[in-house]
Order: structure tokens, then C-alpha cells, then sequence
């Protein structure tokens, strides 16, 4: 028997929901290396769920501005020994698999998760029909991207911004899903902070989210915010130098100014 389609209602009865990023990957902008090794990874998942993460968002594919396009086989077999040991160590636990290739999410579902988070916005016909086929939680970014790749362009470009592009590029994934049968209740959209964007873009869209669900038709809280230790809030608060490791804090006010405004999923590198 098919299980019952998953829903986000549940999770957000409980406060904030927080999902805790692990990566898995050699090259990720904020702490890459570091949980590589599986040993590492579990017990970095215990140190964020002990800190109160209630689900995990496990990447293997940088995405950070300049990373290589990783092939689903190393992808996967960064990924598989991580989800075999927190299945086994975290049962309790749901998790998330952040990864742009369908055979990799197939896997994924096989092996347990209950989420696919895809920074391309299923824009691929064949993650689009594994989604549409499963009855897994989704989170559906907004997302430039150009091939393999994401279109970059440089970061503090001044020219001023506004956030209707990138609501717009929202508005059309949130149609694709809704297009494919997806029901809503399983979704969360993403609204990209940093992918393809401009400072002055993000800074626009941040500027942007008291009135973001209104212009999308969303509930806020069914956006998940992606924000944690990006180079926007270190610019944002006028200290660009600030590496990546120094900017939990930053990345905790952001997480409350958000909260004010009705948002309640975030994924983050560590919480408070």
C-alpha cells in the first residue's frame, strides 16, 4: 500500500522547524571537508539535533558560486554510508536529501528519506515525475540555472534591484509542481538567496518577505528560508571580510526578523 502523502502541517505545530545541514561534500562554501568523512557526519547530525534540529537536510553536490557539477555516482556514494548510519543511530529523525539528479533522489527515497529538496526547482522532467509518482515532502527553489550550472554574476554588482524577478521565478515553480498534481500541503517553496542573485537583489527580496506570500498566494509558513552563514548577511551588516564559521549570529537575527514576519522552516549550519 502507497503511504499516506507526506505533509508539513504536522512539523510546524512544534514552534520553528529547523533543518539542520550536513554536508557531505569536499568544496561547500561555509564548512566543506569537514563531515566528509561518515564518522564525522554522524556526529555533527547528533550535535544539531541535540541542539534542536528536527529534520536533517543531508547534501553530497556544492552548490556554492564556481563548485564542479558532481555526477550522480559519487554523489550517491557520498550519500548512502551517511543515510545508512543515521537510519540506524537517528530512526526518530526525518531527513532530507538536497540533490538536483533524479536517480540520486530515487535512491534517496529508497534508503528512507522523506523530503527531496531541489535547488533547481524540479525544472527536470525526470525529478518532476519521481516527485509526482512519490509521496514525499518537497522544497522547490527558485533557481537560474544554466546547464550544469548556475548563472552567477558577480555578487556586488550595484546596479540597484528589485524582488520581482525572483518572485516571479517562484510563481512559475510553484505552478510547475501544482501543474504536475503535486498538492500543496506537501511543498515548500525557496526563494534562492544567492543563486543567480545580485547583493542588491537579495537585499531586495529580504526587503521583500512581509509581503512575499501575499504576492505568491503562499502561506509563510510554507517558505523555507535558506539563509545560513551567506555572504548577504555579512554584507548586509556592513562586515564583508567576515568569514563563513563567524556568522551564526548574523545568521540567528535573520532567522527572528524572519520569524516576525511569519516565517517558521529555516535551514542552518547550527542553531543557537
Amino acid at each position: 500500500m502507497r503511504p499516506a502523502p507526506f505533509r508539513w502541517g504536522p512539523l510546524l505545530e512544534g514552534g520553528p522547524l529547523f533543518l539542520g545541514i550536513l554536508n557531505l561534500t569536499p568544496d561547500s562554501f561555509s564548512d566543506g571537508g569537514r563531515y566528509l568523512d561518515p564518522s564525522a557526519a554522524l556526529a555533527q547530525a547528533r550535535c544539531l539535533v541535540a541542539a534542536g534540529a528536527r529534520m536533517l537536510d543531508l547534501g553530497a553536490e556544492s552548490t556554492r558560486p564556481g563548485s564542479a557539477a558532481v555526477d550522480a555516482t559519487t554523489e550517491w556514494g557520498r550519500l548512502e554510508p551517511v543515510l545508512a548510519a543515521l537510519r540506524e543511530t537517528l530512526p526518530h529523525i526525518p531527513l532530507s536529501l538536497d540533490t538536483r539528479h533524479a536517480a540520486v533522489a530515487a535512491k534517496g527515497l529508497e534508503a528512507g528519506i522523506c523530503v527531496i529538496n531541489d535547488v533547481a526547482g524540479l525544472s527536470d522532467p525526470a525529478m518532476l515525475e519521481l516527485a509526482g509518482g512519490s509521496s514525499c515532502g518537497l522544497i522547490a527553489m527558485r533557481s537560474r540555472l544554466q546547464g550544469e550550472g548556475f548563472l552567477m554574476p558577480p555578487y556586488d554588482d550595484p546596479a540597484p534591484k528589485d524582488a520581482s524577478l525572483a518572485a516571479a521565478e517562484l510563481l512559475e515553480v510553484r505552478d510547475r509542481l501544482r501543474e504536475a498534481g503535486i498538492d500543496d500541503h506537501r511543498v515548500l517553496l525557496d526563494p534562492g538567496f544567492g543563486f543567480g542573485t545580485t547583493f542588491a537583489e537579495d537585499l531586495a527580496l529580504w526587503n521583500a518577505l512581509p509581503r512575499l506570500p501575499e504576492a505568491l498566494a503562499w502561506p509563510a509558513n510554507r517558505v523555507c528560508i535558506g539563509i545560513s552563514r551567506k555572504r548577504f548577511l555579512a554584507l548586509k551588516a556592513a562586515e564583508p571580510g567576515l568569514p563563513p564559521l563567524q556568522r551564526d549570529a548574523l545568521t540567528a537575527a535573520a532567522h527572528a526578523e524572519a520569524m516576525a514576519w511569519g516565517y517558521r522552516v529555516f535551514r542552518t549550519h547550527a542553531l543557537a
